[in-house]
């Protein structure tokens, strides 16, 4: 086993420019002394090899640049999504249910699927649509009513359920 004092005084005078590098590469200090053990570990390994090498202090800053490389690879958090984290609620059913909507209304009477029309457009007061249209408002009311009642059989909706079960 190598003694700490056959270590070539070149490889002793780039600890400090190592350190100071590799603290810029980790993140806490721990990281970046386990980062310039590794670097020297293999720097020191190269050089017993006898691997003849033209400029130490590229050689190293390169070995540990690799090695810090290494560690944010391995460090990459991989774990998958859970179904249940998605951050917006599918959108298919709804689309699918307003485009049969849509189709159940155009199957509807002229004179129910134009005052469904008129309530999808916002108007929402049977006085105003009554207004509007020249019918007596109890005729515009009891329209609306048939028309919601065969709009919620074709949707397959009960009578009494809320709306809300469409989606």
């Amino acid at each position: 086993m190598e003694h700490l004092h056959d270590i070539p005084p070149s490889l002793n005078a780039l600890l400090p420019r190592l350190i100071t590098r590799a603290r810029r590469l980790a993140d806490n200090a721990s990281d970046a002394d386990d980062l310039v053990q590794e670097t020297t570990l293999k720097l020191w390994q190269t050089l017993q090899k006898g691997t003849d090498i033209d400029d130490l202090d590229r050689y190293a800053m390169t070995i540990l640049r690799n090695q810090a490389r290494q560690r944010w690879r391995s460090d990459r958090p991989t774990d998958p999504l859970e179904e249940a984290s998605a951050a917006v609620p599918p959108v298919a059913p709804a689309r699918i249910a307003c485009a049969e909507l849509a189709a159940a209304v155009e199957k509807l009477p002229e004179t129910q699927s134009q005052l469904i029309h008129m309530i999808a457009a916002g108007e929402t007061s049977p006085a105003v649509i009554a207004e509007r249209t020249g019918l007596p408002v109890g005729t515009v009311m009891s329209r609306l009513a048939r028309a919601r009642s065969k709009l919620r059989t074709a949707m397959g909706i009960a009578q009494r359920a809320p709306v809300s079960e469409l989606f």
